[in-house]
């Protein structure tokens, strides 16, 4: 794990019925589906099929499922293992007793992890005014329960009497959850709610909210909708991608046009595609270069972070004095998946992971991790 940087929106994790990682990641749950469930008679982008096979109402892996995300019965006495071995063999241990796809770090390092982002907004926040706290993604309600824990034993009474945590939750069955967890502690209930909704839809959060508050994301630029595009070769323009089912076959193609969607197109020029492109038309070389791309075409494909663009835009909106606390993945080993910034795919079955080269290759329940 590592706090995010400017490489993090590059390279995020992507869950869904048909994505989550390994080794960490152990036990998808399965779920009898196709990936054409989720394309219709009109092509589609890739993110929305992705955004589909996450939360679609009804097949949607996060949608009516809590079980994936793992909740330990109790801390991991870190001081009783004998280094990283120990830990490790721990850790499988507890995949195998709990038959879930994964454990957050917050779960494993509970309360410490939590506790530590506690404390932070503790000595960084302006605690003569109502502390607000929302957490985009909360899983099974840990963190949030920890950090409450923690304000309540530590801070000033005033301050944990007049906090509001708001979980921002897109799955129902995972809402319920953090509900049940947080309140275990009777007094947190008149301090949290949680919103079932999805955070990257703007209308969601109604109006701006310009009092200072603190936003926390852990794992969660990992769940969020990426998309593709596409060039046939070294120097032709690059291509959105998007996904449409074969008539009367289970099979899905993709569809190549060019770039006109507007995140898309934003987050090539925030990576600095379009600057490549402008470099390679003004070199000297470029005539050489394209005559050698067209007699020996090498196709490129490179993974766009829309969805995260998506929701730092409408945080950046909805709460503008915000303070934001996020970590997640920096680096996945392994990948087969063609592309820049590719995910990891891979499927689970018999307790057995099987990775695979072809993103759609998958098509029961799997794993992207990017």
């Amino acid at each position: 794990m590592a706090s995010v940087s400017s490489r993090i929106p590059l390279r995020i994790v992507l869950r869904a019925s048909t994505y989550i990682g390994r080794k960490q990641l152990q036990g998808a749950t399965s779920l009898a589906f196709y990936s054409t469930s989720f394309v219709g008679d009109d092509p589609v982008l890739v993110r929305d099929f992705i955004r589909s096979a996450l939360y679609d109402p009804e097949n949607g892996y996060f949608s009516k499922l809590a079980g994936p995300v793992g909740v330990l019965d109790k801390s991991i006495r870190f001081n009783q293992l004998q280094g990283r071995v120990a830990y490790m063999q721990l850790l499988d241990k507890l995949y195998k007793q709990h038959d879930i796809a994964w454990f957050t770090p917050v779960e494993l390092f509970k309360p410490w992890y939590a506790h530590g982002i506690a404390e932070s907004i503790m000595r960084t926040a302006d605690l003569s005014i109502p502390l607000k706290i929302y957490e985009i993604g909360g899983g099974s309600g840990t963190c949030a329960k920890c950090i409450m824990d923690y304000i309540m034993l530590n801070a000033p009474p005033r301050v944990y009497n007049n906090m509001i945590y708001t979980s921002v939750e897109i799955s129902p069955s995972l809402a319920e959850k953090q509900l049940e967890t947080v309140g275990e502690v009777q007094s947190h209930f008149s301090r949290f709610k949680v919103d079932c909704r999805d955070a990257t839809d703007k209308n969601g959060w109604g109006h701006v909210n310009s009092h200072p508050c603190w936003v926390i994301m852990l794992e969660v630029l990992d769940n969020l909708p990426h998309d593709l595009v596409f060039s046939p070769n070294q120097s032709s323009p690059w291509m959105e991608v998007w996904l449409k089912q074969n008539h009367d076959s289970l099979q899905i193609s993709e569809v190549y046009k060019a770039i006109q969607d507007p995140l898309i197109s934003k987050c090539a020029k925030i990576i600095g595609m379009d600057e490549d492109q402008a470099v390679k038309r003004r070199s000297l070389v470029a005539t050489g270069k394209q005559i050698w791309s067209k007699a020996f075409p090498k196709p490129r494909r490179s993974w766009m972070p829309t969805g995260c663009l998506q929701l730092l835009e409408v945080l950046h909106w909805a709460l503008p004095k915000m303070s934001l606390i996020a970590s997640d993945f920096s680096y996945l080993p392994d990948i087969t998946v063609s592309g820049d910034r590719a995910p990891l795919v891979s499927t689970k079955k018999s307790g057995r992971t099987k990775d695979h080269s072809n993103y759609l290759d998958a098509k029961i329940s799997g794993s992207w991790r990017k």
